[in-house]
């Protein structure tokens, strides 16, 4: 019986030992197979879109500021905001009874200086006159001086009688010379005295639309000079012609280029998309309140198509403006397309250094960095240094190094960016289960 008992104590023992050993040898297969759990997505072509973003604000591509070239108290005003005006329509009237009593004392003027001018005129005919009188008494008497009938000094007499006439004359032509400067000068004056006059009433310069009204009646207004632009008394803008005018990085815009397609969003219509092209580029910095430590800034403008927005203008009424100026605007300047490319997923492209030391790793030079993605070989991971292009949002162009179909090991982040390395065993899973279970 003894025997019989440490017989079955020894099977049970050595079936116990089997069994721990096969559940080991289980475990540790089982890990190993497990590798890093990733998830990959095939090469694919697709037509890519480059764009670069840009924000600002919905502006007319015609907006003009209305003000005065005179200073004066506004009496009337016969518009109002939203008011559409035509070319040579009446605005505003400034008032005009100072201009009044300036012309009237120009005209005034003018009538003075004529009357000089006719008088000067005058005095020449009567100089002339004396001059010939002058002269033949001159002529005679030389005759008789020649001849020793009178004497010396006399003769002397008559001949400065003679000049004295002939000067007369002269100075009598200089002074219908400076009246007649004095009458084109009085003209000039009643010219201006009757433009002033003329300027206490405002028309409107072109088409449009008043979108910004900032006077009322009885306020003063001061005109414009060559110091100052005058009171802005109103805008009128053209509202069927707008555009977006943005703000692009220096560093995006080189790539940007007159015509370049251009989708528009502004925050008052947020489930629609405008369409538009770039219509002008700033070869300049916007530098107007920039620090030397800001993001420098080029301005950007972008004509908004009118069709593009066209279900937004009730029937039956042309003349509504569902664009505004002063509207936020997002806009996406589409810069370059390739049709029929080869692209994988953005987070596929990490870099690697082209280095095996930790050491020489940290002090790499940026151009040792390569680009690089991992692929699926064999249940392996395998680091394939690439040559990238364009990208949009979502997806990236690769112009060498990877094939139609091969498939790339797009997540997780943590994985692709810093933890595999080329030869790591993996296991491939859905997306939806990569984080099922931690990594480590």
């Amino acid at each position: 019986m003894k025997k019989k008992s440490k017989r079955k104590i020894w099977l049970i023992a050595i079936v116990a030992i089997v069994v721990i050993a096969l559940i080991v040898v289980a475990v540790n297969k089982g890990s190993k197979s497990r590798g890093i759990r990733v998830s990959v997505e095939p090469v694919e072509k697709r037509t890519i879109t480059e764009s670069v973003s840009a924000n600002g604000k919905i502006q007319p591509a015609v907006d003009v500021m209305i003000s005065p070239y005179i200073s004066g108290e506004v009496v009337n005003l016969y518009v109002k905001e939203g008011d559409e005006v035509k070319k040579g329509d009446l605005l505003a009237k400034i008032d005009p009874e100072i201009y009044i009593s300036s012309y009237e004392r120009a005209e005034a003027n003018l009538s003075s200086q004529k009357a000089n001018l006719a008088n000067a005129k005058a005095r020449v005919a009567q100089a002339e006159a004396q001059f010939v009188n002058a002269k033949l008494s001159f002529e005679r008497n030389k005759s008789l001086w020649e001849q020793q009938v009178i004497s010396d000094a006399d003769f002397d007499g008559i001949k400065s009688n003679y000049q004295v006439a002939l000067a007369e004359v002269d100075a009598a032509k200089q002074s219908v010379a400076s009246a007649e400067f004095a009458v084109k000068s009085a003209e000039a004056s009643l010219k201006e005295a009757r433009e002033n006059l003329t300027r206490t009433t405002i028309f409107s310069p072109t088409n449009g639309k008043v979108s910004k009204l900032n006077i009322e009646v009885g306020e003063r207004v001061t005109g414009a000079s060559q110091f100052s632009a005058g009171t802005e008394i109103m805008r009128i803008a053209d509202l069927n012609d707008m555009e977006a005018n943005v703000e692009v990085n220096e560093n995006d815009i080189v790539r940007v280029s007159l015509g370049d397609t251009c989708e528009i969003e502004v925050d008052a219509y947020l489930n629609d998309i405008f369409l538009g092209e770039v219509t002008e580029i700033a070869t300049s910095a916007n530098t107007a309140g920039v620090s030397a430590d800001q993001v420098t800034n080029f301005d950007v403008k972008i004509r908004i198509f009118r069709e593009s927005y066209a279900d937004l203008i009730p029937e039956g009424d042309s003349t509504y403006a569902p664009l505004r100026p002063g509207m936020s605007a997002t806009v996406e300047i589409q810069t370059e397309t390739q049709h029929n490319a080869l692209t994988i997923p953005i987070q596929a492209v990490t870099t690697r250094a082209d280095t095996t030391s930790k050491e020489e790793e940290e002090s790499i030079l940026k151009d040792d960095v390569n680009e690089v993605v991992f692929i699926v070989e064999e249940g392996k991971a395998k680091m394939v240094k690439v040559e990238t292009g364009i990208q949009d949002n979502m997806h990236i162009v690769i112009k060498d190094g990877l094939e139609e179909a091969q498939e790339v090991i797009t997540g997780p982040y943590r994985a692709v960016s810093k933890r595999l390395q080329d030869g790591n065993e993996i296991t491939v899973v859905d997306k939806k289960f990569l984080f099922n279970e931690d990594e480590d």
